[in-house]
């Protein structure tokens, strides 16, 4: 049996088909067929920036142990070539590495295709230089998440999705979801499942509502814990399928990367620590915008209201210190770059002060101002003094130290949810095997 890592990305498009599906339907043939996997397949989330991907930026990579070699690039590379909306936009690619390990330059390749803009060209030069065979149709794009999904190993924090799928004949008709079977396994499986459900918004948050086969997708910190949604979830509609994946999502990968303002390029992900430079503004809509500073430079930073952070932020003042987890909006002729904020991290408040006349020394009232250095005169008893100066007195600020993370429907595939800060993994022991 010979090591085989097969990685593939981009058959879906806003019309339908889903990269999840194909790999379910791939990795279920190659089995039959005798070849093994020796991980789950992998569902890489890639920079979730990029303006020109699909849905949830997903690309997979299935390592196999397989018998024959070149048997397997054959059948896998038509399936892809098949099973891809080529037509409706599309722009497959998909590769494949005869290795026990995955090299060094490939596991960078990925850790930039997390947070950075990469092209085909550099994702071929990397290709080449590591010995991957691969294959594209259309333009070809897809080759870059094929190549950082086969780079990401997952060695330290992982989460599992289990994807169920609908036979062909219900894409496209409602999903018919359970609410409250949903709201009870959230409950019973907590903290170890996660954004099954929206509770402040009365939302179930596993099913899609598109034209693609996925009926509902749980994920959870164990391959047990969302496996025990099928029987808990019951669902009616006779499914095509189902199987679990090793992901990515909900670990923040995506925001590892610090940013500097004065480098921020369009379009990349990571965080920024900095200090609020201007006092924070609500837009039309409850979008909030206020400027940053980090070491002289400047840029504008946005939360929008849908994520549930825009009145948190309205509360920051000049002076705090904070760190943001952003991506970084393109300028335009119109409007400069901007730092789209997905959590806010605030590590110092600025004191707060509301300046106040001074107090009569006769009678307690306060003083009221005779005019522009005219000093103070009280109303009640009449007593004048023309040396006193108005006080500065502390004032409680509305927000407190700590971490801010979106509502739960606002959150993207990657971002990962406050259950699940301080459960962190730190380890996979199939991953040792191929490092």
């Amino acid at each position: 049996m010979q090591t085989l890592h097969v990685a593939f990305d981009d058959t879906d498009s806003r019309a339908g088909r889903c990269t999840t599906h194909l790999a379910f339907k791939v990795a279920d043939q190659l089995k039959k067929a005798g070849e093994k996997l020796v991980d789950y397949p992998l569902l890489i989330r890639l920079n979730p920036n990029i303006p020109w991907k699909t849905r949830g930026n997903g690309a997979v990579c299935l390592r196999l142990q397989v018998q024959d070699v070149g048997r397997v690039v054959d059948h896998v590379r038509q399936a892809v070539e098949e099973g891809s909306a080529i037509g409706s936009g599309a722009n497959p690619g998909v590769a494949f590495l005869e290795n026990d390990h995955v090299p060094a330059r490939l596991q960078q390749f990925s850790a930039l295709a997390m947070c950075d803009v990469l092209s085909r060209q550099m994702a071929e030069k990397v290709a080449k230089a590591a010995g991957v065979q691969y294959f594209t149709f259309g333009n070809g794009h897809g080759l870059v998440g094929s190549i950082g999904a086969m780079g990401c190993l997952l060695g330290g924090d992982h989460t599992f999705e289990l994807i169920a799928y609908r036979k062909p004949e219900n894409c496209g008709t409602p999903r018919v979801v359970d609410e409250q079977r949903v709201i009870k396994f959230s409950a019973n499986t907590y903290p170890n499942t996660f954004n099954n459900y929206d509770a402040n918004h009365g939302r179930v948050l596993i099913a899609p509502h598109g034209p693609d086969p996925v009926f509902f997708g749980v994920r959870g910190e164990s391959q047990d814990i969302v496996r025990s949604a099928l029987p808990a979830l019951q669902p009616e509609e006779e499914l095509d399928g189902w199987t679990i994946f090793r992901s990515n999502q909900g670990t923040n990968m995506h925001l590892q990367n610090e940013i500097s303002i004065a480098k921020a390029k369009a379009y990349t992900s990571g965080h920024v620590k900095c200090r609020v430079k201007s006092r924070p503004y609500a837009m039309e809509g409850g979008h909030v915008i206020f400027t940053v500073e980090q070491s002289g430079a400047e840029m504008p930073a946005a939360v929008y209201e849908p994520t549930g952070l825009a009145n948190v932020a309205a509360l920051l003042e000049v002076g705090d210190i904070i760190e943001i987890g952003v991506g970084v909006r393109k300028g335009t002729t119109k409007h400069p770059k901007i730092l789209n904020v997905e959590y806010l991290v605030v590590f110092e408040l600025a004191p707060a002060f509301v300046v106040l006349n001074p107090v009569c020394k006769m009678c307690g009232k306060r003083l009221k101002a005779e005019g522009k250095n005219k000093g103070y005169q009280c109303d009640r008893c009449k007593h004048k003094d023309a040396k006193a100066k108005k006080i500065l007195v502390p004032q409680e600020r509305g927000i407190k130290t700590g971490l801010y993370i979106p509502t739960p429907k606002a959150h993207r595939h990657l971002t990962k949810p406050l259950q699940r800060y301080g459960i962190e993994k730190s380890d996979f022991q199939l991953v040792k095997k191929i490092l």
